[in-house]
């Protein structure tokens, strides 16, 4: 893939796996614009490589569609969308027992988000007969996470919609790919950005590990990316018998809370 002058917008990118990719795509040409709630951290990411800040709230259906507008203002029509942002609050007494407003925090951050931008660049890359629109989900979008059901069942949705936009676009010159990495050093995780020290294992990816891994996937044109190829063995475990998966993570389930108190979601996956 040439990302040489291509216009690129990715959200949530003031830290950790945004930033990373952000850094990438500049190394490789690319002209990109910074989005993320946090103005301060998209002006600061977008002066360390050259590009263009936008404060943005992805959960905002008009902030959309004006982060589009000032990403095309500034670099033309957008050829490579990453939607990115995310956030991890947990549901750490079960599904039931998280309120409406976490649910639906989920679900527009992880699925309309990715929608709606989506939405807002499709006329023009059918127009022009190519695109490309890379949604930044999580293994737990394929497996499910201990903890968060909130968070596992949108980036499921996350997965399907990304599958549907494959299918859907893909006649038209327009790619679609879906990340889904396993644990990465990012704030999410409690993990300093600039130092992430003390990984436990080595599944904990780095963010610029993570970011390395798109775009190898980009230029191998694929559509599932996974930073983590482990997951793709646990995906087809789990194809093969959802009952003995189940039965399985109950058991890591009663094992991470062995004395009937949740942990903390940033130091669940230390234990796992």
């Amino acid at each position: 893939m040439d990302f040489e002058d291509r216009s690129i917008v990715v959200t949530g990118a003031g830290r950790g796996i945004g930033r990373a990719l952000v850094h990438a795509f500049a190394r490789r040409g690319g002209r990109v614009c910074v989005v993320d709630v946090d103005s301060a951290a998209a002006e600061r990411v977008a002066a360390e490589v050259g590009g263009v800040a936008v404060t943005c709230d992805v959960a905002d259906p008009e902030a959309i569609i004006a982060m589009i507008e000032r990403a095309t203002a500034s670099h033309g029509p957008v050829e490579i969308l990453v939607s990115n942002a995310g956030f991890a609050a947990g549901a750490l007494s079960g599904p039931t027992l998280a309120d409406d407003a976490l649910w639906q925090r989920n679900w527009d951050v992880h699925v309309m988000a990715h929608l709606r931008a989506a939405r807002a660049v499709l006329p023009e890359m059918q127009r022009r007969g190519e695109g490309w629109l890379v949604n930044v989900a999580s293994a737990a979008g394929l497996l499910s996470q201990i903890g968060d059901a909130p968070y596992s069942a949108s980036k499921h949705a996350a997965v399907s919609l990304a599958q549907s936009l494959a299918i859907e676009h893909g006649h038209e010159g327009i790619r679609a790919s879906v990340v889904c990495p396993l644990y990465v050093a990012t704030p999410l995780l409690g993990y300093d950005d600039d130092h992430p020290e003390g990984r436990p294992h080595e599944r904990v990816l780095t963010a610029e590990d993570v970011a390395g891994a798109v775009l190898q996937g980009m230029d191998e044109d694929r559509f599932l990316i996974l930073p983590h190829p482990e997951a793709g063995e646990f995906l087809r475990r789990r194809a093969e018998d959802m009952d003995r998966w189940i039965s399985g993570m109950q058991r890591v389930r009663d094992r991470v809370w062995d004395d009937g108190t949740p942990v903390d979601l940033g130091a669940l996956h230390r234990l796992i």
